[in-house]
């Protein structure tokens, strides 16, 4: 047991991040961790969730974010008065965003395969050529209709018009989504939003490269590293 008293069981899933921050979560505010009370080390908490340390890493981060905790030399600490948070609401706002990009998972990992198989030499150059535009100080607002772009141009490089045309739906979903616009525009998210940014610029490259080589399994590969990475960053990182 460590000394704040708290024990946790581990979590089986290796991307776990958020699992972890929000078992801290309940902990916290179940009094299980008291006002005041030091975290369990990372180590310790990443024997105790059977989990990397960069997951413990990123979950404590997030802790940080929303004001739970905080840093007292070299240890986390839970802070003496707890913030007012609405975590019922934040959780279903975070929730909505990890519905659409199931949704994005599903449709965009079969039609990166067959817009890597069937894209024409056109397609290809035109992928690389919007990938080469994204830049890690663009604006929010024209990173997302680079993104859009990028994004329609792989949909429609896929062959399938019924695919593309869903695909599209799901991007106007997304874009139009008021938890995903919510998140990316509040002013507490600023830096959290800058990441996804410099991120995705070298994701929509190493997804454009590897169309224009014709390498499926590199294609999905970047495409599903790519969604998670962004997801990830919405779901665990942002409030």
């Amino acid at each position: 047991m460590s000394e704040s008293g708290a024990t946790f069981a581990p979590i089986e899933r290796q991307t776990v991040s958020a699992a972890v921050r929000d078992a801290l979560k309940a902990a916290i505010t179940s009094g299980e961790i008291p006002p005041g009370a030091p975290l369990p080390s990372e180590r310790e908490l990443s024997e105790q969730f059977n989990v990397a340390r960069t997951s413990v890493r990123e979950a404590v981060q997030a802790l940080l974010s929303l004001g739970l905790i905080e840093k007292r030399g070299n240890r986390s600490h839970v802070v003496e008065r707890l913030p007012d948070i609405r975590f019922d609401a934040a959780d279903r706002r975070k929730q909505q965003v990890v519905e659409l990009f199931e949704v994005r998972q599903i449709t965009e990992l079969p039609m990166a395969r067959l817009a890597t198989a069937r894209a024409t030499p056109e397609q290809r150059a035109e992928l690389q050529r919007i990938a080469s535009a994204f830049s890690p100080d663009m604006s929010l607002e024209e990173f997302r209709r680079l993104d859009r772009q990028f994004h329609q141009t792989l949909a429609a490089a896929s062959g399938n018009p019924t695919l593309a045309e869903l695909y599209h739906k799901v991007l106007d979903t997304l874009f139009a989504s008021q938890e995903f616009l919510g998140l990316l525009g509040s002013d507490e998210n600023k830096a959290a939003v800058r990441k996804v940014i410099a991120d995705s610029c070298a994701a929509h490259q190493a997804i454009a490269r590897a169309v224009a080589s014709g390498d499926v399994q590199a294609a999905e590969d970047a495409v599903n590293r790519h969604l998670r990475d962004v997801e990830d960053q919405m779901v665990q990182t942002m409030v």
